[in-house]
């Protein structure tokens, strides 16, 4: 015959209450990596040139280009295309919108790494 089985006699935990959190809803236009540097890069200067914009970043002229067309089309930076005699330039500042999104969503990254410190 097998032995019975014996039975744990402790008295039971009490169940763990779980403490639900709000998790801030973030921008993820603004969350994508080069965005969000093209972001920040505009949110602490005037305006920067494609170049200059692109060495900050430290990305390729085709990302610069892409993700700079989709905060354009979001309304939260501005460009300017122009010529210095034959050579193109392009100017890129942050507008009054995405100023507000960007803090916005810092605001919440904030509140994100507030919330996961308790």
């Amino acid at each position: 015959m097998a032995a019975k089985a014996q039975r744990n006699t402790a008295p039971a935990e009490p169940p763990r209450v779980i403490e639900r959190r709000t998790v801030p809803h973030f921008d993820r236009l603004i969350h994508e990596r080069v965005r969000m540097s093209i972001m920040s890069a505009l949110a602490v200067n005037d305006k920067l040139t494609f170049v200059e914009l692109r060495d900050v970043v430290q990305t390729s002229d085709g990302n610069i280009s892409v993700h700079s067309r989709k905060l354009e089309e979001a309304g939260y930076i501005v460009t300017k295309k122009y010529f210095v005699g034959r050579i193109p330039r392009t100017d890129y500042q942050i507008t009054a919108a995405g100023r507000r999104a960007f803090e916005k969503y810092l605001a919440h990254m904030e509140a994100l790494v507030k919330t996961n410190k308790k």
